[in-house]
Protein backbone atom coordinates (compact mmCIF):
# COMPACT_ATOMS: atom_id res chain seq x y z
CA UNK A 1 0.00 0.00 0.00
CA UNK A 2 2.88 2.59 0.94
CA UNK A 3 4.66 1.60 -1.82
CA UNK A 4 1.93 2.03 -4.38
CA UNK A 5 1.27 5.65 -2.72
CA UNK A 6 5.32 6.82 -3.13
CA UNK A 7 4.85 5.14 -6.72
CA UNK A 8 1.98 7.50 -7.18
CA UNK A 9 3.62 10.66 -5.93
CA UNK A 10 7.03 9.91 -7.35
CA UNK A 11 5.53 10.03 -10.82
CA UNK A 12 2.98 12.74 -10.49
CA UNK A 13 0.44 10.23 -10.70
CA UNK A 14 -1.12 11.29 -7.72
CA UNK A 15 0.05 13.95 -5.38
CA UNK A 16 -3.55 14.98 -3.76
CA UNK A 17 -3.67 18.34 -5.66
CA UNK A 18 -6.86 19.00 -7.19
CA UNK A 19 -10.10 20.74 -5.35
CA UNK A 20 -10.91 18.19 -2.73
CA UNK A 21 -8.51 16.06 -2.65
CA UNK A 22 -5.68 15.86 0.56
CA UNK A 23 -3.53 13.32 2.33
CA UNK A 24 -3.22 12.73 5.62
CA UNK A 25 -0.67 11.21 7.78
CA UNK A 26 -0.93 9.64 11.68
CA UNK A 27 2.30 10.51 13.92
CA UNK A 28 2.14 8.55 16.72
CA UNK A 29 5.88 9.23 19.28
CA UNK A 30 7.91 10.68 15.56
CA UNK A 31 6.36 7.31 13.91
CA UNK A 32 4.16 7.61 11.54
CA UNK A 33 1.57 5.30 12.90
CA UNK A 34 -1.21 5.35 9.35
CA UNK A 35 -2.21 7.21 6.36
CA UNK A 36 -5.14 7.99 4.60
CA UNK A 37 -6.35 10.41 1.27
CA UNK A 38 -9.03 11.45 -0.66
CA UNK A 39 -8.94 11.87 -4.12
CA UNK A 40 -11.82 12.39 -6.82
CA UNK A 41 -12.97 8.89 -7.72
CA UNK A 42 -11.34 7.46 -10.84
CA UNK A 43 -13.08 5.09 -11.39
CA UNK A 44 -16.48 6.93 -11.30
CA UNK A 45 -17.77 9.20 -14.34
CA UNK A 46 -19.11 11.89 -11.85
CA UNK A 47 -17.50 14.70 -10.51
CA UNK A 48 -19.21 14.71 -7.38
CA UNK A 49 -17.62 11.62 -5.76
CA UNK A 50 -14.98 11.48 -4.10
CA UNK A 51 -13.02 8.11 -3.00
CA UNK A 52 -11.02 6.91 0.10
CA UNK A 53 -7.59 6.09 -0.93
CA UNK A 54 -4.32 4.19 1.03
CA UNK A 55 -5.89 4.22 4.14
CA UNK A 56 -2.87 2.35 5.85
CA UNK A 57 -2.18 1.91 10.02
CA UNK A 58 1.10 0.45 10.60
CA UNK A 59 0.85 -3.31 11.93
CA UNK A 60 2.20 -1.95 15.88
CA UNK A 61 -0.48 0.98 15.72
CA UNK A 62 -3.71 -1.16 14.65
CA UNK A 63 -6.74 -1.27 16.99
CA UNK A 64 -5.80 2.13 18.90
CA UNK A 65 -8.77 3.87 16.96
CA UNK A 66 -6.14 5.39 14.28
CA UNK A 67 -8.02 3.95 10.85
CA UNK A 68 -11.05 5.63 12.08
CA UNK A 69 -9.59 8.84 12.75
CA UNK A 70 -7.99 9.01 9.34
CA UNK A 71 -11.30 8.37 7.76
CA UNK A 72 -13.40 10.69 9.85
CA UNK A 73 -10.81 13.89 8.91
CA UNK A 74 -10.74 13.14 5.62
CA UNK A 75 -14.47 12.77 5.95
CA UNK A 76 -14.61 15.91 7.97
CA UNK A 77 -14.97 18.24 5.01
CA UNK A 78 -15.68 16.33 2.05
CA UNK A 79 -19.18 17.52 1.62
CA UNK A 80 -17.84 20.80 0.92
CA UNK A 81 -16.38 18.88 -2.70
CA UNK A 82 -17.94 15.84 -2.77
CA UNK A 83 -21.30 14.28 -2.07
CA UNK A 84 -20.18 11.23 -1.06
CA UNK A 85 -17.10 9.10 -0.73
CA UNK A 86 -17.12 5.50 -1.95
CA UNK A 87 -14.11 3.40 -1.11
CA UNK A 88 -13.26 -0.84 -2.08
CA UNK A 89 -12.49 -2.38 0.88
CA UNK A 90 -11.62 -5.97 1.60
CA UNK A 91 -14.18 -8.53 3.29
CA UNK A 92 -12.54 -8.02 6.78
CA UNK A 93 -12.60 -4.14 6.36
CA UNK A 94 -16.42 -4.33 5.69
CA UNK A 95 -17.15 -3.86 9.23
CA UNK A 96 -15.10 -1.05 10.18
CA UNK A 97 -16.42 1.00 7.22
CA UNK A 98 -19.90 0.18 8.13
CA UNK A 99 -19.10 1.46 12.03
CA UNK A 100 -17.99 4.50 10.16
CA UNK A 101 -21.40 5.34 8.76
CA UNK A 102 -20.46 3.41 5.26
CA UNK A 103 -23.28 2.22 3.30
CA UNK A 104 -22.79 -1.21 1.46
CA UNK A 105 -23.08 -0.82 -2.32
CA UNK A 106 -23.50 -4.35 -4.31
CA UNK A 107 -22.82 -5.08 -7.94
CA UNK A 108 -20.45 -2.59 -8.55
CA UNK A 109 -16.87 -3.94 -9.31
CA UNK A 110 -14.72 -0.73 -7.59
CA UNK A 111 -17.04 0.18 -4.75
CA UNK A 112 -18.09 -2.03 -1.90
CA UNK A 113 -19.04 1.57 0.28
CA UNK A 114 -20.32 4.33 0.14
CA UNK A 115 -20.58 7.44 2.45
CA UNK A 116 -23.52 10.10 2.01
CA UNK A 117 -23.56 13.70 2.69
Amino acid sequence: MLARLQENWDSGLNRFGRPGEILVGAIVDGDLAGVCGRNVDPFACNAVAGRVRHLYVAPAHRGEGIGSLLVRFIARDAADFFRFLNTRAPPPAFEFYERLGFSPVLENSTVTHRLYF
